[in-house]
């Protein structure tokens, strides 16, 4: 896996080092002397993951970090500080800066580079949904200067899988000062059950289960539909670090290593909720940003891109069944006037009861679509010719006979609308040509008089003849 590594430290032999092992493993590295020359680079080279030494002059590790962790365009990026520094404070001090790991030297180097693949991948994670959310800043729907470390803590969801009963008060008793749900179990068999029942934020799991191997139980979760993006945090010892590294590499998020401090504890757990809680909300942004996309922001309707991919399908998937394709036009008849004599206001509301009025009278299956101002389109897949010509009536009927509740003085409005369709045969179409002899229906329907529907080769419909429905319809 190719990626850019920052290396920080003032000791240049310390650089040195760091980049031959890191150069050996393929990656692409960068260097920097200085907390001012490091925070230059992490905003010019975009790095993927930063290794940062503590101990600099001037600006210290700590203070490097916590600039990047405060900027929303560097957050995203792991750090890991690499430190002579052993005190459990300082690693809880670097924890708490925002560092997603605290080395200390002489670094492990099987620690270090499943570290640094294992933050890396989570990176690229990352990366792909931020790239995603670009689109939903554009729209306005996301907040562009969003910070994974602005993201809540508190009332996570976690699921502890240790079967030594003071461990497991040990770890519930420290993460109950952030009122989480935290749900022990002491197998992994129990952990799978509920694991397929519940959604969590996090997972801890013990490698020194006595009946079971803990790093098999991550690799399930892992590959599990259900918990395959929730964070594994593993509980270790020191003679674990081999196992530790394949946990990493299989795709667990951190580890911390017995006895495990419970500042130290706290500390990586809110890293790991913090950063699920951002992907999620970047997940989140993306599918608003995608909806808004492909829907009209007024009436909650599909627009003319979403309805003009969705009807090629429906042509490809006409060639192989073989059935009638029923797409009909409709405009609201004289809505300039509308607005021109009771305000946009007012406009916007007859649209909105028009299109739920289209909804009410259609298929679950069928779509409605809002091709711009007035007009809208409504695709009906497989249905026969009779069908069809009923279905238009009825929507006609449904907008005509019932007055629009509104704002206008008066309260409500008479509302008409002019229905052009067409019965689309399998063969070769293209959407535009479809839709243009769907207008050409609908130009002749409001050449017509209005509130009538006119169909392709069959002409202006007889309301009296389309007012009894078949039972199929009905049914």
């Amino acid at each position: 896996m190719s990626a850019r590594v920052l290396v920080v430290d003032d000791i240049l032999p310390n650089v040195k080092l760091l980049e031959a092992k890191l150069s050996s493993e393929y990656y692409d590295v960068l260097t920097a002397t200085s907390g001012e020359e490091a925070l230059i680079k992490a905003a010019e080279d975009s790095p993927d993951i930063i290794l940062l030494d503590v101990m600099m002059p001037g600006m210290d590790g700590f203070e490097v970090c916590r600039r990047i962790k405060d900027n929303p365009l560097l957050s995203h990026i792991p750090v890991v500080m690499v430190t002579a520094l052993t005190e459990n404070e300082d690693r809880v001090r670097g924890l708490e800066a925002g560092a997603d790991d605290f080395l200390s030297k002489p670094v492990n180097d099987i620690a270090l580079m499943a570290r640094v693949r294992s933050l890396v991948r989570l990176k690229m994670t990352v990366d792909e949904w931020r790239a995603r959310e670009t689109t939903a800043t554009q729209l306005g729907v996301a907040d562009a200067e969003a910070n994974v470390m602005n993201e809540p803590v508190e009332h996570a969801r976690v699921l502890i899988v240790e079967d030594q009963n003071f461990e497991a008060d040990k770890i519930v008793e420290t993460l109950q000062v952030d009122n989480d749900i935290l749900i022990p179990v002491d197998s992994g068999m129990k952990a799978m059950e509920l694991a397929s029942q519940h959604d969590f934020d996090l997972l801890i799991v013990s490698l020194n289960l006595k009946k079971e191997d803990g790093l098999r139980l991550c690799s399930h979760l892992r590959s599990n539909e259900r918990t395959r993006s929730v964070p594994i945090l593993m509980v270790a010892t020191e003679e674990d670090m081999e196992r530790v590294a394949h946990g990493l590499e299989i795709g667990a998020h951190d580890y911390i290593i017995r006895p495990a401090d419970r500042n130290e504890l706290l500390a990586r757990v809110r890293t790991q909720i913090r950063r699920k809680r951002f992907q999620e909300r970047l997940r989140a942004n993306y599918e608003v940003s995608l909806s808004m996309a492909l829907t009209d922001s007024l009436t909650g309707l599909y627009n003319r891109r979403y309805l003009e991919v969705h009807l090629q399908k429906l042509l490809e998937k006409n060639q192989d069944t073989k059935k009638n394709l029923c797409v009909l036009m409709l405009d609201i008849d004289h809505f300039k006037t509308v607005n021109d004599t009771h305000g946009h206001g007012v406009g916007d509301e007859i649209l909105k009861t028009f299109s739920r009025r289209l909804m009410d009278n259609l298929r679950s299956f069928d779509l409605v679509a809002r091709m711009g101002g007035e007009e809208f389109v409504a695709i009906m897949p497989d249905t026969a010719k009779d069908i069809a010509l009923i279905i238009a009536e009825r929507l006609r009927r449904s907008i005509a006979e019932h007055p629009f509740k509104c704002s206008a003085s008066d309260g409500e409005l008479t509302v008409t609308t002019s229905i052009g369709g067409i019965l689309v045969q399998h063969g070769e179409h293209t959407v535009q040509e479809v839709l243009n002899r769907a207008d050409k229906a609908l130009y002749e329907a409001k050449n017509g008089g209005r509130d009538c529907t006119v169909f392709e080769n069959i002409g202006k419909l007889d309301p009296e003849q389309y007012k009894q429905e078949p039972r199929a319809l009905i049914e």
